[in-house]
């Protein structure tokens, strides 16, 4: 049974007949004390609550309620109902334990999507237990290890691909999260629909418009002619929000009105599009910090994190770096035609030792280079060690400036000065070898005043 909480009974009606026309046991009540009247008797799977009782909107009384849900029946998940102005409140109500909102006017799709995943969400489900029976349930065939943190990852992503759930995907660079991103989406419902990919961090702020929601013809100087954009693309599949810390206040108000209204307007164009996608974002970044400080927005973070996805660093699963290294070796074999091609025991236990900062991407760069410029088939210690850049050093201590002796911006210059001389200025590979975006590689380049020259998106 669904409990719908209004004291207005044209919004609580509509609630009630659009949750019963598909299929659910639904309930109203217009107040605090019926809403405990009801739950002394029965436990709801969930209750829709609206935070405002009164002519004014304060919010007040819906979070006194909340609270005292939360406080008495913990275990009940609760979305909210408020306005677009209050979406300040919701926020608010998410860190006292609400799982989602919605904004009036809502969308009906939105409504059904939010409740159905939130109730497919809290359903018990049985742990697999092993890489052989994940295989079994769910498509992760690009993805490699049996580590067991890696294994509860898999766990995870299985459960919520089958649900609408906005997922945001963290970890450091390299470690895989396109990958997760890829999973989610071939273990949905949309797999047949489209798999955008957008890289935040590669469109400045001035195009960020005309990429995610498109232009009319006309819009300005160089628009010749309509060009949809990323989200109408993505239309009934997925779209993948990839490096969402790196972008600015402005358009993170964008994005928020498109994840929360499920419309938008292409640039130059006073006609609203509605778009049906699934939301995944990642970043290497810790957006909790961003919104602590001010430069990432609370409520757009609540609305893309309903379940995060947290991928741990290659050294901390080590024993999946022979199985990885072994993937990469089977592949290059076929791309090369090296069909003899192995790494011997004493270099697959080597490669366990490193502390490799820039994880799975690194890896496979450093075997494949290993491959390229080795004229044996059997590649070992030595020839790995020929090929190591010097992010990859094994596990012994680094040798570092003493406390006090430099700066960190010091050492930010001089080790994007030295990745310039080592990459020949390509700023794509100075950026991957530093582990940031090309975005934010440029930023740091004006700032020390560095001379580049720019490349292509």
């Amino acid at each position: 049974m669904l409990l719908v909480v209004d004291d207005d009974l044209a919004i609580r009606t509509s609630l009630i007949l659009l949750l019963k026309k598909e299929g659910f046991e639904v309930r109203g009540v217009g107040s605090p004390d019926e809403t405990f009247d009801i739950l002394k008797t029965v436990t709801p799977e969930l209750i829709l609550l609206d935070l405002n009782f009164s002519i004014e909107t304060s919010g007040k009384e819906g979070m006194q309620l909340l609270q005292q849900i939360k406080k008495r029946y913990p275990a009940i998940p609760v979305i909210l109902i408020t306005g677009w102005g209050t979406i300040d409140l919701a926020v608010r109500g998410m860190k006292e334990g609400a799982i989602d909102f919605i904004t009036k006017p809502w969308q009906n799709d939105y409504v059904l999507q939010s409740v159905r995943t939130i109730l497919n969400l809290s359903q018990t489900w049985p742990l697999s237990g092993s890489r052989k029976k994940l295989e079994q349930q769910y498509h992760f065939e690009n993805i490699v290890g049996q580590d067991p943190k890696l294994l509860a990852i898999l766990e995870t992503v299985g459960r919520v691909a089958s649900t609408d759930a906005a997922v945001l995907i963290t970890g450091e660079s390299g470690t895989g999260k396109e990958l997760i991103a890829e999973a989610i989406h071939m273990n949905s419902k949309r797999k047949s629909r489209p798999f955008v990919k957008v890289n935040l961090g590669g469109i400045s702020s001035t195009l960020f418009e005309s990429e995610l929601f498109g232009h009319v013809r006309g819009a300005f100087t160089d628009a010749k002619t309509d060009r949809l954009g990323r989200f109408e693309m993505a239309h009934k599949g997925s779209i993948f929000l990839d490096e969402i810390g790196e972008l600015d206040l402005s358009s993170q108000v964008k994005l928020l009105r498109v994840l929360q209204e499920r419309t938008f307007e292409p640039l130059g164009s006073s006609k609203s599009r509605t778009v049906d996608v699934r939301v995944i974002c990642a970043t290497n970044r810790n957006l909790e910090e961003m919104v602590a400080q001010g430069t990432f927005r609370e409520d757009l973070y609540y609305r893309i994190n309903l379940i995060t996805v947290k991928l741990p660093a290659l050294r901390e699963r080590p024993d999946d770096i022979p199985l990885l290294s072994e993937f990469f070796v089977n592949n290059l074999k076929i791309i090369y035609q090296r069909p003899n091609l192995r790494l011997s025991p004493a270099a697959m236990k080597w490669l366990r030792t490193l502390q490799l900062q820039g994880n799975i991407r690194q890896l496979k760069n450093l075997v494949e280079r290993t491959v390229l410029l080795s004229g044996s088939d059997t590649l070992d210690i030595a020839d790995l060690q020929r090929n190591l850049s010097g992010g990859a050093q094994p596990s012994a201590q680094k040798n570092l400036p003493e406390v006090g002796a430099i700066t960190l911006e010091e050492m930010e210059y001089q080790m994007i000065t030295k990745a310039m001389q080592f990459h020949q200025n390509k700023v794509s590979k100075v950026a991957r070898s530093l582990g940031i975006t090309r975005f934010a590689l440029y930023r740091r380049l004006e700032k020390y005043g560095i001379s580049y020259e720019s490349e292509d998106a």
